[in-house]
């Protein structure tokens, strides 16, 4: 049952997945912390899981803190979420994002 406070969040969640910059990636946990609820990456992904009603959120970009493809099957296909991450020059090997650090979008550090 969602309450109006996961409502908040997830749309919390939505503004800080748009900014993510294309050809960039960040995690469950990064985005948890910048809005200040570090214990939440799981309420992050399921924010993440439920964003297909909205069009314009990146859910691709978002990877756990490891840089694997964990929400990868709630895309629809089989790769989608490698394909989508693909597109914009991302190097993703077994579901591992290549040059993770190197491509990891901090939130408490660019916003």
């Amino acid at each position: 049952m969602s309450t109006n406070t996961d409502n908040n969040f997830f749309d919390r969640v939505y503004e800080v997945a748009r900014l993510i910059p294309y050809g960039r990636v960040t995690s469950y946990g990064a985005i948890a912390k910048y809005l200040g609820a570090a214990r939440s990456a799981r309420m992050v992904g399921w924010a993440m899981n439920a964003s297909g009603k909205q069009e314009d959120v990146p859910a691709h970009r978002v990877v756990n803190r490891k840089g694997v493809l964990t929400g990868k099957h709630h895309f629809e296909g089989t790769n989608l979420m490698q394909q989508l991450l693909e597109s914009e020059g991302v190097e993703v090997i077994e579901n591992q994002i290549q040059n993770f650090e190197k491509l990891f979008w901090d939130p408490m550090k660019e916003l």
